[in-house]
């Protein structure tokens, strides 16, 4: 048996499998609601036969967007904006659907991507941005307002108001995103965090923020539903995040019953050097499970079957996430499912579309004209 293909239980939510669809900004939203490009874009992704599908980077707050076009999720429209969306995947597949939650910090207020991804000025609609301290991403930025107390108070407040609009919306799971250089992550790293206070300094002031969103978070979602987390395990760096601090942080997490951890890295700094590769990051998710028994998740150039196999079988981590590889081939799991040997939940619109010597990759009785 494929140990990529067997089931896993997180909480109250049973997975077909340990593929997860990674969640990928589309900056495709209007004022933060969802549009008709994300029926498109999930729907597809819904019938891919992954284990899991996480929508993208969703802001809990308009100051906390990557970019203007960024999916949120802090008011009314933007949560009705996805109820269709939802409705349409659950209509046609069972696959588990998850969210992360996101808030961009200093790294707010730019352009998509593909119009050059650098911050917007002020004069040009740009806004001003949010961190733990008033340190610009880039020089020549516009340097973001150090949250004070009461602004510490509305962005824990805002997660957990995210997370209780998720789960009106059925969504089945939470990730929070503590990762690439937004908000939670320039609390942890010393690179992006000089305060003075009770935030800021040891690394027990930096964890105290990421920490207390989380635990907003998980008293917002039901018990029976699993909260998991994505982190940066190092800035890649001198005197930054590291993989240490990483397990010091995860062991944290555990003891307030994270379900799993989701292991990249980078993200705080441009002056970044990462030593990219096939797996690059597989080590950091094995360490952090080795160290601490959570669930983990392995991402980062997972672009094979064969690779996704051994990962899972050699207990380097319990699942695999793909990203662009999912892009590029929407129905991967379906050709992983025939390279292992396994069998994959398909439409069954699609049932023919089996090759020739698998007849039973959609199950036993499928496959036929």
């Amino acid at each position: 048996m494929s140990a990529v293909f067997s089931p896993l239980s997180l909480r109250g939510l049973t997975l077909r499998n340990r593929v997860v669809i990674s969640p990928m900004c589309q900056y495709s939203a209007v004022d933060g609601s969802a549009s008709p490009w994300h029926l498109i874009h999930l729907g597809s992704l819904a019938l891919s036969g992954a284990g899991m599908l996480c929508i993208e980077a969703t802001a809990v707050e308009a100051d906390g967007r990557i970019s203007a076009a960024d999916l949120g999720l802090y008011s009314d429209a933007n949560q009705a904006a996805l109820e269709p969306v939802l409705s349409a995947i659950r209509t046609h597949s069972a696959i588990p659907v998850t969210m992360q939650l996101a808030h961009a910090g200093r790294k707010a207020s730019t352009h998509v991507p593909w119009r050059g991804g650098q911050q917007v000025p002020l004069a040009q609609g740009g806004w001003r941005t949010h961190a733990p301290s008033p340190l610009p991403l880039r020089p020549g930025e516009e340097p973001p307002i150090a949250l004070d107390r009461a602004g510490l108070q509305r962005v824990r407040e805002a997660f957990a108001a995210a997370a209780r609009r998720a789960d009106r919306l059925g969504i089945d799971g939470l990730e929070l995103h503590a990762a690439h250089g937004y908000l939670l992550h320039e609390f942890l790293s010393p690179l992006a965090n000089q305060r003075s206070d009770d935030y800021g300094g040891s690394l027990a002031n930096r964890m105290r923020f990421p920490l207390e969103v989380f635990d907003a978070i998980r008293a917002a979602f039901p018990a029976g539903k699993p909260v998991g987390i994505r982190v940066s395990a190092t800035d890649w760096m001198d005197h930054g995040w590291d993989i240490e601090q990483t397990i010091a942080f995860a062991r944290e997490l555990a003891q307030r019953g994270a379900d799993w951890i989701d292991v990249s890295s980078g993200g705080i700094s441009p002056q970044q050097q990462i030593r990219l590769g096939p797996g690059y990051q597989v080590p950091f998710a094995e360490a952090i499970k080795r160290a601490t028994g959570l669930v983990t998740i392995a991402v980062g150039m997972i672009t094979e079957p064969a690779q996704a196999e051994d990962i899972v079988a050699t207990g380097k981590a319990d699942l695999v996430a793909l990203a662009r590889a999912m892009l590029f081939e929407p129905h991967w799991p379906w050709r992983a499912a025939a390279e292992l040997g396994a069998t994959v939940d398909a439409p069954p619109q699609y049932w023919r579309s089996a090759p020739a010597g698998h007849p039973g990759l959609f199950g036993d009785t499928r496959g036929k004209p």
